[in-house]
């Protein structure tokens, strides 16, 4: 029997519990043996992105999934989702990311190959979690506890820091590095 791998795709930044409840959800729901969280060095369409670190953003998502059974964190060059997903038999995001996939502005404002990486993207299992008003395809839903589906970075990051994962929390605590730009920016300077 074959290892069944899943791969999903994001910034993490910060990482939350919505975040976890998908990545797990994914691997319980699909028959994944592994869930790889991966991190493109340079996030598209977040090029700018430059607090925190990346290292403190991979150490914080290392942590966060350590003691989850099947969930790992990878990082990666590539940016398109159709790069980062070969060699994966599941690729899991939330339908905002699904959105954007379909979106020929992310493909140099080009159908056909936004066309050709969605056909590529259609060989795998798609799970995709719901946020509306974002549609899904039939039969990519992924089922997740309706209270997830409102987490997010962007409002983790805006203030609702009990999104974000223990251990992205603790971080933040001590250094300041979603709440506080000006403190993370000391506390590295120290």
């Amino acid at each position: 029997m074959t290892r069944r791998l899943g791969v999903y795709p994001g910034s993490f930044n910060p990482p939350t519990i919505g975040h976890l409840a998908i990545a797990q959800a994914a691997r319980d729901q699909r028959g994944l043996a592994r869930v790889d969280l991966m991190v493109s060095r340079v996030a598209l369409g977040k090029e700018l992105m430059d607090w925190p670190s990346f290292e403190d953003r991979i150490a914080v998502l290392e942590a966060s999934v350590a003691d989850i059974e099947g969930l790992e964190v990878a990082v990666t060059d590539h940016q398109l989702l159709v790069d980062i997903a070969q060699g994966y038999d599941a690729v899991i995001m939330g339908a905002d990311k699904w959105s954007q996939v379909l979106d020929p502005a992310f493909y140099g404002d080009s159908v056909e190959a936004r066309d050709q990486a969605v056909d590529v993207l259609g060989q795998l299992e798609l799970a995709i979690a719901p946020r509306p008003p974002f549609d899904v395809p039939a039969g990519a839903v992924l089922n997740i506890d309706p209270e997830m589906v409102p987490v997010s970075s962007t409002g983790a990051r805006q203030g609702r820091l009990e999104w974000m994962t223990p251990a992205a929390r603790v971080f933040d605590d001590a250094t300041g590095a979603w709440s506080d730009p000006d403190l993370y920016n000391r506390t590295r300077a120290d």
